[in-house]
């Protein structure tokens, strides 16, 4: 079953591998999410470097230019993200397949981004193992590396080894890694900054697994001023009430109460971060007829009061 909250005692330590002619939104989808998940959490559940093979800057196939933290080389951790991008095929020579090769001993899982499994295949480190790349060269990678079941799918972890297809795709994985280190509670906080700035959303969450989990959890985000009963909900998702409260469980590790409440209470906290409203009005902006109740529910949540959290936002 899902975990809706998990801690970690220390922070997972990831290294990103630039290569020039990277790109600036696949990186940014790999590494925003892990920093608002570290803002959100109020902790550091991620550290992060930029990496190059020598050290030496890398620059984005748009021109961004990156002084990065070190070479490869000397870097160890949790894990490795490969992010050539345009021209990986001329990055494949002999120094970089070893690099990589001993840099899976140093890192525990290795993840390669757009065109990074085409490297990561090439210093052998897909072999017999499920992957998948940018989709555009998608058939070219399988004749490239029969060794390597390649499938067309937006993310793919096997085991250790960790693909993905594109941009769009690494917010999708890097949520899927933070649900997986952190819990579906955190994971949905990050997908709504980013996703769902809006109360009035019609967008499912993509931290949500499962067409009804996902219906539920739109309803909730369409009404966080006037909260729905649960059964309510189970009726706009066309089930039953100990259907929608089994699904949620089983998909979110969460009863349908718990997520609605966390919905309603990341609305009080950017409410009460990022507005100058006063907290009466906050809270029925979140459904709530009685702040000292609002109070008491944020505190419970967050280990803090709306009014910490905005002194805190300051």
């Amino acid at each position: 079953m899902p975990n809706w909250k998990k801690s970690s005692d220390k922070p997972l330590r990831v290294g990103v591998l630039l290569f020039d002619g990277f790109s600036n939104h696949c990186v940014a989808n790999a590494i925003e999410p892990l920093r608002a998940a570290n803002m959100l959490g109020h902790k550091q559940h991620y550290e992060w470097q930029y990496l190059t093979m020598n050290g030496d800057i890398a620059e984005s196939s748009s021109g961004l230019k990156i002084v990065p933290h070190g070479r490869l080389e000397d870097a160890k951790g949790d894990l490795l993200m490969i992010t050539p991008s345009y021209g990986y095929k001329g990055f494949g020579g002999p120094g970089v397949q070893r690099g990589l090769r001993a840099a899976a001993r140093r890192f525990s899982d290795m993840a390669g981004l757009d065109t990074g499994s085409w490297l990561m295949a090439k210093a052998g480190l897909l072999a017999e193992r499920r992957a998948t790349i940018h989709w555009e060269v998608l058939t070219a990678f399988s004749e490239a590396f029969p060794d390597v079941n390649v499938v067309r799918e937006r993310f793919v972890v096997d085991g250790n080894r960790i693909t993905c297809s594109g941009a769009m795709a690494a917010f999708d994985l890097i949520l899927h890694l933070i649900t997986q280190n952190h819990g579906n509670a955190l994971a949905l906080d990050v997908e709504q900054l980013f996703m769902a700035r809006e109360p009035q959303t019609q967008h499912p969450t993509s931290a949500v697994r499962g067409r009804l989990a996902k219906g539920a959890v739109t309803h909730m985000q369409a009404h966080l001023e006037k909260p729905l009963t649960v059964g309510q909900i189970a009726v706009l998702c066309g089930c039953s009430q100990k259907r929608l409260q089994q699904v949620m469980q089983r998909d979110l590790g969460a009863t349908p109460q718990q997520v609605y409440l966390r919905l309603r209470l990341n609305l009080v906290r950017r409410l009460a971060e990022e507005t100058n409203l006063q907290l009466s009005e906050v809270a029925l902006r979140a459904g709530y007829r009685n702040p000292s109740a609002m109070t008491r529910a944020f505190k419970a949540e967050f280990g803090v009061t709306p009014s910490g959290a905005r002194h805190r936002a300051t």
